[in-house]
């Protein structure tokens, strides 16, 4: 009964996991600097690890010109060791990307021009953080048939989302991910969410969602299936 129970145990966790297939170049966008840290960095950790030369194309609407701008340069070579990291820093107003909607998506599309992702990594919709918001919203009309993973920022407003997708992180990786965000995000030690606590705590609930002791959650807006062919 042991034997069996263990059986069927295996064909349920494996019945319910995504394959993503070999990876060579993603896409991550984010509002502001910290964002895609944030949301995904643990991922970001893990997929450098896992692969050799992977292209990461990176879009940040805030910060340009700034020191902000010179923090997540090298947040994300730290994030992505061994990448190729190609990144673009815009100087829209923190807060205003929806008054310059005409803007903001001429500079999405021209990015998306630059580069072909198998994987993106961006804002989920839920976000009450009006840029947030709004690069969410824009991303499917210029990545349409790509897979897009909506990541959650923690911060002051009550809007975690309630994912749809978990991607398991090694406790090395999690403890790094916080070693990295303050490591190379100083200009945002003085906010009262920015913590080691904070940042575990999250994906230590996630972590929880998917029986795993760690976890970054995602949000996935539409996907196809492929089924495999019996054998």
């Amino acid at each position: 009964m042991d034997v069996v129970g263990s059986a069927v145990r295996r064909w349920f966790f494996q019945m319910i996991q995504f394959h993503s297939g070999v990876l060579s170049s993603i896409a991550v966008v984010g509002a502001h600097c910290d964002d895609i840290a944030i949301g995904a960095g643990a991922t970001l950790l893990m997929l450098a690890r896992q692969v050799r030369g992977l292209e990461v194309h990176a879009l940040v609407m805030s910060g340009g010109g700034t020191a902000r701008a010179d923090e997540e340069a090298a947040a994300l070579e730290a994030f992505c060791p061994g990448a190729k990291v190609r990144l673009t820093v815009h100087d829209h107003a923190d807060g205003r990307l929806p008054a310059s909607w005409d803007v903001v998506k001429d500079r999405l599309s021209q990015f998306r021009q630059t580069c072909d992702p198998q994987v993106v990594f961006a804002p989920q919709r839920d976000d009450v953080h009006q840029d947030h918001r709004l690069m969410a919203k824009l991303m499917p009309t210029e990545f349409r048939d790509h897979l897009v993973l909506g990541y959650e920022i923690l911060k002051w407003e009550s809007d975690l989302p309630n994912p749809s997708h978990y991607h398991p992180i090694p406790d090395d990786l999690a403890d790094l991910k916080v070693e990295l965000l303050h490591r190379h995000y100083p200009s945002q030690s003085a906010h009262h969410w920015f913590d080691r606590e904070s940042f575990l705590s999250l994906m230590r609930i996630r972590g929880v969602q998917c029986r795993s002791r760690y976890a970054e959650a995602f949000i996935v807006e539409k996907a196809t299936i492929s089924f495999s062919e019996s054998l």
